[in-house]
């Protein structure tokens, strides 16, 4: 069976690589353990062995337990044990509501404990709008364990609170708000239940928008799991087979390509857009945004945004694609800061448009006449129109590329790389039948007449008109960017004098970019956005625009 990278790279016509299955992420669940010798800790222990039939009154073992540890906290803010008893007895309140099907939110619960009965209730949450919890599955991140290729580390906070995963059932949530994460949202909180004498009150807290709680005119630092959500997200959802779906079949998808947000909108923070590359989607971006939201002065400056794109489609209409959702976006949010922008592979390719006004000038590359002056339906027009002619976007502040291939990739057109173009579907289904715009092209570079639409592969080709013409077009003024390019540890020469320097799918010559602020090379393959050096570059880049260094 073939990885995914493995198929990733046939399809970029480099080389054929059988290996064993790996996966995204795997999830498996572990039973709660609890081992406390204090007061709280043996009502916990009492708690676990009661009968998950009886829902409330475990739910009240489990208030007691919170109880007694949050009366310690009370004199004793920096007792860790007495934090570690209150956490847990949180984390199985959430688990049991979850389980048990109970809606606090709703109308109090009655929880029968050791010597009262306690009367649960739950904190309006504005941020959900029109949802309820009724639409989410509430689960305790320490219930799981992960492993995977983009489980790469565990970012933890330490703090109060139980980290939770929040997710939605059956809803659609972008039919609500359409730049919302997907149809399926995973989002990480911190649950809390804060104790007045029988009246016990539940929230649930964003921990990318709060470090510190009180409790008992005490702060803590609030606790988070940075990694659960993504992980959950990653072995449920399996993202894989969908990034396969939008290089094999683009025409079969059911978007063209979206912006949306991975956290609630605010102003005060400054957009990151992750654009991913050829066969990726933005699962790919995991190993980073785990590490990004562990950076508390990241989290406090920054909110991550991502623009996922049926990637066997031309770059230059996704790219168009991209303008119109951003135009969307404005409108929706006109107070957002300028966005800082990270492009991988093909990514960094259409991140290289929104950095420059095309004039006329790739229009003049593809057709002799203007676009009033060509007999095309109006829809044709407008997706050709869109992908030749634009202007840079005055709202990029900054762009990062990793592994760009600004000016293709030889082994693109190799044997592998003319099978994997032949392998992507139809996307003559762009132009709605209309194949004016294909008949009516110039002669490509080498004399031959155009019989398709050029697909993502064929954008890869370092003859390719459209590429050799962006390449030559002047970026911009006023937007730094910057460039993390992979060598492997092989170095190699800087241009095409063998052997070459190449992160194994694309070489220096094509990644380079002269005018950048900053060029790392790191010993990496082709996905520097997932290598420790790279994330860490990125990080360090990120705290330059904000003039931390």
């Amino acid at each position: 069976m073939h990885t995914l990278p493995a198929l990733r790279i046939l399809l970029l016509g480099l080389t054929l690589v059988v290996s064993s299955c790996s996966h995204y992420s795997t999830v498996s669940e572990k039973r709660p353990d609890y081992k406390s010798s204090s007061a709280a800790g043996q009502m916990i222990a009492g708690a676990l062995k009661h009968p998950a039939k009886e829902p409330q009154a475990k739910i009240g073992q489990y208030l007691d337990a919170a109880a007694a540890a949050g009366a310690v906290l009370a004199k004793n803010p920096g007792d860790t044990q007495a934090r570690a008893d209150y956490n847990f007895a949180v984390a199985r309140i959430f688990e049991t509501i979850n389980d048990a099907g109970l809606e606090p939110w709703n109308a109090p619960v009655p929880c029968p404990g050791a010597s009262q009965t306690w009367s649960l209730s739950f904190k309006k949450i504005a941020a959900l709008g029109k949802l309820s919890l009724s639409d989410f599955n509430i689960r305790p991140a320490d219930r799981y364990q992960f492993q995977g290729r983009l489980v790469v580390q565990q970012s933890d906070k330490a703090g109060l609170g139980a980290p939770l995963v929040i997710n939605t059932r059956d809803i659609d949530v972008t039919k609500i708000d359409p730049f919302a994460q997907g149809k399926h949202a995973y989002y990480g909180v911190t649950g809390l239940v804060d104790i007045k004498g029988r009246n016990c009150t539940a929230t649930l807290v964003d921990p990318l928008s709060t470090e510190t709680v009180k409790m008992d005119g005490r702060t803590y630092p609030l606790a988070a799991n940075f990694t659960a959500p993504i992980a959950l997200a990653l072995a449920e959802l399996d993202p894989r087979k969908k990034e396969l779906g939008g290089l094999f079949k683009p025409d079969e998808v059911a978007t063209k390509g979206r912006l949306a947000r991975l956290q609630p909108y605010d102003p005060k923070k400054i957009p990151i857009l992750c654009i991913h590359g050829l066969g990726d989607s933005q699962a790919t971006w995991a190993p980073m945004i785990e590490s990004l939201r562990a950076d508390p002065v990241i989290r406090a400056n920054y909110q991550i945004w991502f623009f996922s794109y049926p990637s066997g489609n031309p770059y230059p209409a996704s790219a168009a694609v991209l303008r119109q959702q951003m135009d969307a976006i404005n409108k929706r949010y006109p107070d957002h800061k300028r966005i800082v922008v990270i492009g991988h592979s093909m990514g960094g390719m259409i991140s290289r448009t929104l950095m420059t006004d095309s004039g006329m000038s790739l229009w003049n590359a593809v057709y002799d006449k203007p676009p009033a002056e060509m007999p095309f339906t109006p829809e044709t027009r407008k997706l050709m129109t869109g992908a030749l002619i634009f202007k840079h976007r005055p709202e990029i502040s900054r762009v990062i590329f990793c592994s760009p291939s600004h000016r293709g990739a030889d082994m693109a057109t190799n044997f592998f790389g003319r099978m994997g173009s032949k392998m992507i579907g139809n996307r003559d289904k762009l132009l709605g039948g209309d194949t004016s715009a294909i008949a009516l092209a110039k002669p490509t570079s080498t004399g031959a007449q155009m019989q398709k639409m050029p697909n993502s592969i064929d954008f890869l080709d370092p003859k390719n008109r459209f590429v050799n013409n962006l390449a030559a077009l002047p970026l911009a003024k006023g937007i730094p960017y910057h460039s993390i390019l992979g060598d492997r540890g092989k170095g190699g020469n800087l241009n095409h004098t063998p052997p070459v320097s190449s992160d194994g799918i694309v070489p220096y010559w094509s990644s380079h970019l002269d005018g950048a602020q900053s060029e790392l090379i790191i010993p990496s393959g082709h996905w520097t956005n997932q290598h420790p050096q790279g994330i860490a570059e990125v990080k360090r880049i990120l705290y330059q625009h904000l003039g931390k260094n």
